[in-house]
């Protein structure tokens, strides 16, 4: 048996597998996830528009699902948090960081998505990009007449500083 691709560490047969045929529902939201992160992999591109929730399949462009999932190498996923979303509740949130390839470039798509249970089922509703850090210069400021950092010789102002 092979592991899953979710990296749950169960098998794939006994994870994601009966989740995207459709044989067994999600019991969690982040199950949802997993199995969403696996369709992408697979480019089971059905799954991930059936795992929609149905008032936000709109704007929903399965062209461009899978030219995505197909362009790119998935690499891994990483969950970071779960909120609610257990066999009990009716919403949840999970925040996850999926690493991929693409066009020869290591990238990480880092989400906190919100599900929804309807009828029983859990769906995605929508998903909010991580902000990317700031990452503050502790050096010390350049000042215009200072010599440039560069090792030029120049002052600042008239090299680098322009």
């Amino acid at each position: 048996m092979s592991e899953c691709p979710c990296g749950s560490g169960a098998s794939y047969a006994d994870c994601c597998e009966p989740i995207l045929t459709g044989a067994l529902p999600a019991p969690t939201a982040e199950r949802l996830m997993r199995s969403r992160y696996t369709a992408y992999l697979k480019a089971a591109i059905g799954h991930l528009g059936d795992s929609l929730h149905p008032e936000h399949k709109a704007d929903w462009d399965e062209a461009a699902t899978r030219r995505w999932a197909e362009s790119a190498e998935w690499q891994g996923l990483e969950i970071v948090a779960t909120e609610a979303g257990g066999e009990d509740d009716d919403e949840g949130t999970v925040e996850f960081i999926a690493t991929y390839r693409e066009g020869g470039i290591s990238k990480r798509h880092h989400e906190t998505s919100r599900f929804a249970r309807k009828d029983g089922r859990w769906y995605y509703v929508d998903g909010k990009l991580a902000a990317p850090e700031t990452h503050r210069n502790e050096g010390p400021k350049v000042g215009r007449n200072d010599p440039c950092p560069c090792g030029s010789g120049k002052k600042y102002k008239k090299c680098c500083g322009r």
